[in-house]
This record gives structure tokens, C-alpha cells and sequence, in this order.
């Protein structure tokens, strides 16, 4: 029997900026598994994480500004793409703990219409009063870095004492001990649900919700394969960055991994056409999760984990197969995509029917 309870590590030794929710909700998605006809599916809804719409990154920045105000600074300074969660979700916080913000946006999306460029993420930033700063390369996470450093200096200059949240992946993981945490949660909430889970799916970004919630499972004992779907890299690129990350959370709570080569089970199947880009399956995926669970996915992160998702479900259909996908949030970029969505949307929605996954989205699916 699995010890929910249990410490893991020095876990409770970091400085924590209490910012979320508390625990979010475990739903059964009936429509969606209906429709499937086999297993069951669950989502763990972190879209639903209180802060400025919420998602994953609250959780991983509770243990970043942790560190920053145990640090004594007063601007929190990151980088992230022109519509990133993370430097949405940042800002907001910093506004919380009556923090100034920093955020450096790079040209990782090559998008110049006007959505993109001002809707969605970008606005809120605006409206939470960030200081926006511009980097011209969305590949070069350690020329990124070292441009907030240049910026970082000259903010100290004039007395100010800034904190970075760096983007290389050399760097202390303290955002994956937040799905350390999520982990104990998830497992406490199906113990209390009694059901059970055959499979996680979770978009594998920088990696720190993927491994930090693969790494708590293992050490609470729980075997239940954890899947990432690849959003940004490869998985030729993603493993090795993987494999690193989970020796960096075992360091930091110094203990010993539990985490396997063969527990790391990555797909980049939904990569296609790439970071910040939904292929069809992706598009198709977002209509679904709409019309079925009006659940609202963002074509960066959640349309593609939820392909892999219905994707998974149809295969194990014949053996019932149970799965659980992790909503990491993103709704706000929906309104960055507005063009994308309507030229997508006209070839789309007339062909829906015949989605790969076999689903009917016509008419409400009748409960009896």
C-alpha cells in the first residue's frame, strides 16, 4: 500500500511562496469516455490553479519566488516565447507578493500577426505591469540568460536586487519540486476516488512538470507509467535533458532516485510543425476536448497532449484501458491564436466526423 503521506526528502526544507489554490480538482471526463467506448478517462485540472488563469507554472513558481524573497530581491526576472504561461503567471505573482517584474520575451514563434503579438498572454503582461524586454534568437537559452544577467546588472546599479529565473537546463529544477508535490496530491485524491490509473499524460516542455511528477510517483512507490508529450524538442534532444533533470531533483533533495531509464516514456508524435504551432491532430484534438468536456486547450501545450491522450485511450480501448491527462493550463494564449484557429477552423470543422480517433462531435452524445 502506498504511503501518501510519506516526506519525501528535504521536500519541506525549501522555501515555498504560497501562491496556488491549494489541491485542484480530479475530474471524470464521461463524455469524452463514452465516446471512446472502453476505459475511462480523467483530467487533473491545474488550468484551474487560482492565479491569472491559473495552470502549471504556479506551482513551480511557488519554490522560485520562495527562493527569491528568502534572498531578500525585489524583481523577478525571466524569459520565456512572446505568448509564455510561464512569464504570464510570473508577472501576476510577482504583483501578489508585491514584487516588480522583468520578462525578457524571445522570437521562438515566428508569428507577426497582431494576435499573437498583443492578445492572449501579451496583454495580461501589460496589464499586470511587467517590464517587457525583447531577445531577438528563441534557441539560444544560454545567450538569453546572459542578456538577463547584462540587464540584471544594470538593475542593480540603481539599488534594486534582482532574482533570476534562468532558462538553461544546468540550472537547480526548484519548479519540479512543485509536481513533487502534485504527485502526492494525485494520489491521494484517486485513493479517496478509488479508482485507478494505467497511464499520465503531460506536455514536456522544460521538462520540470514531467520529471517532477514522475520523480514523486516513484518515490511514493507508485509504478503508473507517466508519459510526456514533447512540445518543444525531439525526443533525441528531450531524453538527455530528462535524464539530467531527474539526477538535479534527486541532488536537491538529497536522496536517490527512484526514476529509471525505462520509466522515462517520452512521444513526439504531436511535435510537428513545432513549438508554438498545432499540426491536425493537435487542432482536431482542441474541437474535441471543446464539444465533449468544454475543456479550453491551447495549441501549444494541451492540443497536442490531448491527442496523445485520445490516442492512448483508442488503443486500449479493448482492455479498458484507464488514463489521466494533466491540464497544465495555457487558456489565455487561445486568444493569441485567433487566426490560426479560423484558418484551421474552415477545413476542420466540416471533416470533423471523420477525426482519426472516430469521435462524433454532430450532436451532444445522448446519456442513454
Amino acid at each position: 500500500m502506498l504511503d501518501t503521506n510519506a516526506n519525501i526528502g528535504c521536500l519541506d526544507d525549501f522555501p515555498r511562496a504560497r501562491l496556488s489554490v491549494g489541491q485542484t480538482p480530479l475530474e471524470y471526463m464521461e463524455n469524452l469516455s463514452r465516446a471512446v467506448g472502453g476505459g475511462s478517462l480523467y483530467v487533473k485540472r491545474d488550468d484551474c490553479n487560482g492565479l491569472a488563469f491559473g495552470g502549471n507554472k504556479v506551482r513551480q513558481l511557488e519554490f522560485y519566488l520562495g527562493e527569491a524573497l528568502a534572498e531578500g530581491a525585489d524583481t523577478i526576472m525571466m524569459t520565456g516565447a512572446v505568448q509564455s504561461n510561464f512569464v504570464r503567471t510570473a508577472a501576476a505573482a510577482c504583483r501578489k507578493l508585491g514584487l516588480d517584474c522583468h520578462a525578457q520575451l524571445e522570437e521562438r514563434v515566428n508569428r507577426q500577426d497582431m494576435e499573437y503579438r498583443e492578445n492572449g498572454n501579451v496583454l495580461l503582461n501589460h496589464l499586470l505591469g511587467a517590464t517587457v524586454h525583447s531577445y531577438p534568437d528563441g534557441e539560444d537559452e544560454a545567450g538569453a540568460d546572459h542578456n538577463l544577467h547584462v540587464i540584471a546588472n544594470g538593475l542593480r546599479e540603481n539599488g534594486r536586487h534582482p532574482y533570476i529565473v534562468p532558462m538553461s537546463p544546468d540550472h537547480k529544477p526548484l519548479g519540479a519540486l512543485g509536481y513533487v508535490i502534485a504527485a502526492q496530491e494525485l494520489l491521494q485524491q484517486i485513493d479517496e476516488d478509488g479508482i485507478s490509473i494505467d497511464e499520465i499524460v503531460v506536455p514536456a516542455g522544460s521538462g520540470n512538470t514531467y520529471a517532477g511528477l514522475l520523480f514523486g510517483l516513484r518515490a511514493l512507490g507508485s509504478d503508473i507509467r507517466v508519459t510526456g508529450v514533447c512540445v518543444r524538442r525531439n525526443i533525441q534532444d528531450q531524453y538527455p535533458r530528462m535524464q539530467t533533470r531527474f539526477k538535479q531533483i534527486a541532488a536537491l533533495l538529497d536522496m536517490c532516485s527512484r526514476v529509471t531509464d525505462d520509466d522515462i516514456h517520452l512521444v513526439d508524435d504531436y511535435l510537428a510543425p513545432g513549438y508554438g504551432h498545432s499540426g491536425q491532430d493537435a487542432f482536431a484534438a482542441i474541437f474535441l476536448g471543446a464539444h465533449h468536456e468544454a475543456l479550453m486547450l491551447d495549441p501549444c501545450y494541451m492540443g497536442k497532449t490531448m491527442a496523445a491522450m485520445l490516442d492512448r485511450a483508442v488503443a486500449g480501448k479493448a482492455d479498458k484501458k484507464n488514463v489521466l491527462m494533466f491540464h497544465t493550463g495555457g487558456s489565455p494564449a487561445l486568444f493569441g491564436y485567433g487566426e490560426a484557429y479560423r484558418a484551421e477552423g474552415q477545413t476542420l470543422t466540416g471533416r470533423l466526423s471523420d477525426n482519426k480517433w472516430g469521435l462524433d462531435v454532430a450532436s451532444p452524445i445522448p446519456r442513454h
